[in-house]
C-alpha cells in the first residue's frame, strides 16, 4: 500500500482509547504480532484522513473447501488521489497477500451483498435489487471461487482460469477496464466510478457480470 500511495506510511497502531500510537520499529513489531496467523490494525496516524490495514485468520470450518485462510482488510478514503490509486492499492494488497481473489468497493457494499446470500433452499431467486442469489462461502468447493463481485475485482491467475476470464469475444469491454498483474492475475473494474446500487446503469453492469461469470458465488459448476 505504501508503494501504491506515495507518501503513505502505515506505522501507527490504534489503542483501545486515545489517538494512534507511533511504532518506532514497525517491522519488528509486526514480526512479533503476526506469529499467530493474523496482524492487528495499522494506520497512517491521520484521524482526519485515515488509511488502515489489518488481517485475521479464519477457521476452515467457516470457509470454502474446509481450508483455513487469512482475510486482509484495508480502508482508504474516497477522495480524488486515493480513487486514482485504487486499482494499484487493490493489486498491491492482493498480490502481497498471495490472495485468490479480492475486491475494492465503497463503504456499505457488504450490507448489500449480504442480501444476496442464499440462506435457505426455498428462498427467493433474486435479491431485493434483482441480483442473483449467491451460495454462502462455506458451501463453495474451493477458495479460488469469488464469493461475489465488487467495483474493482482482483482475480489471481488460478481464479481467473476457474471462472473463465478472459474470453476475448465476450469480455472485450471488460478488458478495456482490466489490468494484468505481475503474477498473471487480473484487476477488473466493473464501472468507471465507484459502484452504486442507486445507479440503474451500475445494477445493469452487475447483472451482466453475474450472468457472464456463473461460477462466482457457487451458482454453477463446470
Amino acid at each position: 500500500m505504501e508503494k501504491a500511495l506515495p507518501g503513505l506510511r502505515l506505522a501507527w497502531r490504534i489503542p483501545e482509547s486515545g489517538p494512534p500510537i507511533a511504532l518506532q520499529h514497525r517491522d519488528a513489531w509486526l514480526a512479533e504480532k503476526t506469529q499467530d496467523g493474523k496482524f492487528p490494525l495499522l494506520c497512517n496516524g491521520d484521524e482526519t484522513h485515515p488509511v488502515t490495514i489489518s488481517g485475521r485468520g479464519v477457521s476452515g470450518r467457516l470457509g470454502p473447501g474446509g481450508q483455513s485462510r487469512l482475510e486482509v482488510h484495508a480502508e482508504i478514503p474516497l477522495d480524488a488521489p486515493t480513487l486514482a490509486a485504487a486499482v494499484a492499492v487493490l493489486e498491491a494488497v492482493a498480490e502481497g497477500a498471495h490472495a485468490h481473489w479480492g475486491h475494492a468497493s465503497p463503504y456499505g457494499y457488504g450490507s448489500e451483498v449480504a442480501q444476496q446470500f442464499r440462506r435457505s433452499p426455498h428462498g427467493p431467486e433474486r435479491s431485493p435489487r434483482g441480483l442473483p442469489m449467491l451460495n454462502l462461502p462455506v458451501k463453495l468447493p474451493t477458495p479460488m471461487i469469488p464469493w461475489f463481485l465488487g467495483w474493482l475485482n482482483y482475480w489471481s491467475a488460478a481464479t481467473a482460469q476457474a471462472i473463465g476470464f478472459p474470453d476475448p469475444a465476450r469480455d472485450a469491454e471488460l478488458l478495456t477496464r482490466a489490468r494484468r498483474t505481475a503474477s498473471g492475475g487480473w484487476v477488473v473494474q466493473l464501472t468507471d466510478v465507484p459502484l452504486s446500487y442507486e445507479n440503474p446503469a451500475h445494477l445493469d453492469a452487475l447483472r451482466w457480470a453475474y450472468e457472464r461469470f456463473p461460477r462466482i458465488g457457487g451458482r454453477a459448476v463446470p
